[in-house]
């Protein structure tokens, strides 16, 4: 019997991966050239200089500051992903707000048509909020409330 038939995650396969391709190589070279310019601020030459593991560095003081970038594009990121269900749910068959969006324009049916769109907006909003959110976290100076001038 084949995976999907004993209640497996194989029919995910090729959707997810369909999804997330081109999103993780994005992440991937804004991580990169984040913490490139990260590893060669001062902080981490004096990690360095105290004599911490190198991995110690590039994770606690190296990857920290790098992922803010890293979460501002991932929020944004979201919106294209959840964009990209539209097509891919129509193409694996499989059922979703992206096939009830195409089956509604195609049926010219206008309330499903705002009703889908508004649920991804809001889905949008709390993804990028989640970004913001996260960054915060991460990052102990965007909490401040002094401003930047």
């Amino acid at each position: 019997m084949p995976a999907a038939g004993r209640g497996g995650l194989g029919h995910l396969v090729l959707p997810a991966i369909t999804l997330s391709l081109f999103p993780m190589a994005r992440l991937a070279r804004v991580l990169r050239s984040s913490l490139l310019d990260v590893l060669r601020e001062d902080y981490i030459r004096t990690a360095r200089a105290k004599g911490l593991a190198e991995l110690r560095v590039l994770v606690r003081h190296g990857l920290r500051s790098a992922s803010i970038p890293l979460l501002t594009v991932a929020g944004l990121t979201y919106g294209s992903i959840l964009g990209g269900t539209v097509i891919t749910e129509s193409v694996f068959a499989w059922p979703g707000v992206g096939r009830v969006l195409v089956e509604a324009v195609q049926a010219r049916d206008y309330p499903v048509v705002m009703a889908a769109t508004a649920i991804s907006a809001i889905l949008v909003v709390l993804g990028n909020l989640l970004a913001d959110l996260l960054a915060v976290a991460v990052d102990p100076r965007l909490r401040t409330r002094e401003s930047a001038t």
